[in-house]
């Protein structure tokens, strides 16, 4: 089934805003080796948000599909050493593109973020890469200002790729811009698709689910924005959530992952994750 046409939900009229470049000195979250430090039930809270919402869960909801990857405290290490920049080790954006011709031309795996425009992808990138504090994430106030697909590189280890958000003040060719990517891109190991936490999957992402299954691309959801949300309202969507993983898909991975850009909740899994799909690191365990 094609799903060009109601794909029109996923882009609007583009609104020009200025971004604005943050450089950051590391936060003390940011850095497993402080996290490892706080008391067991906070450690556990900030590194596998979903402990925290346990206690909240009717006993007879499943809880095996939300812990499906459980890395250690070694590996979530290891990982991390992939996000801390050294002298042999550079971590940086370097280009953007508007259309296939333009991506740069690498053959190292490839991970990228599509979600809704306000979804907080940016600002989730900017968390991963909190421990490299010269990289430069365009993060803006205003919903929309990510108009090309942005490339960073992590080393020689994979390629990040921060694209448009899709509804609300999505570019005017975000179809024509983010589907040749999606449907060309051989090293493209793994599409993250963003959730906000706060209102649920929306329509628009709906569209977006249809879209990574109508071309056959290993996915995974995140659930933004867990930090300004209760529980008793990021529960009922995250079930929703899991059902949709459950009865409408086929290559999306069966965990969700939560996460908070401003606590660093889940950030340090999602890095775990980011480096095992993309072959640099085995898990210990």
């Amino acid at each position: 089934m094609s799903l060009r046409h109601p794909r029109v939900l996923l882009r609007s009229q583009p609104l020009a805003h200025p971004w604005l470049p943050h450089r950051r000195s590391v936060h003390s979250p940011a850095s497993f080796q402080q996290v490892s430090l706080l008391p067991d039930r906070k450690r556990r809270g900030v590194v596998f948000p979903f402990s925290a919402l346990e206690g909240h869960l009717d006993r007879r909801v499943d809880r095996e599909d939300f812990q499906l990857f459980h890395p250690s405290e070694e590996d979530l290490r290891r990982a991390e050493e992939l996000f801390t920049p050294s002298a042999r080790h550079d971590i940086l954006y370097t280009s953007s593109a508007v259309r296939m011709d333009h991506v740069p031309v690498t053959q190292q795996p490839e991970v990228c973020f599509i979600g809704r425009s306000n979804v907080g992808k940016s600002s989730l990138i900017r968390a991963l890469f909190s421990l490299a504090p010269d990289v430069e994430v365009r993060v803006s106030k205003t919903p929309g200002h990510t108009k090309k697909m942005n490339f960073f590189q992590v080393g020689r280890a994979f390629t990040l790729v921060d694209m448009p958000g899709y509804g609300h003040k999505a570019p005017r060719d975000f179809v024509d811009m983010v589907e040749p990517y999606l449907q060309a891109r051989k090293n493209l190991v793994r599409t993250f698709l963003l959730v906000d936490g706060f209102v649920g999957p929306q329509k628009a992402d709906l569209i977006a689910v249809e879209m990574c299954e109508e071309f056959g691309l290993p996915y995974v959801m995140v659930v933004t924005k867990i930090d300004k949300v209760r529980p008793g309202v990021l529960l009922p969507h995250l079930l929703q959530l899991q059902s949709l993983i459950k009865t409408q898909t086929k290559y999306c991975f069966a965990q969700p992952f939560l996460v908070s850009s401003i606590h660093f909740s889940g950030v340090h899994l999602l890095r775990s994750f980011i480096a095992h799909v993309t072959g640099n690191l085995q898990l210990s365990s």
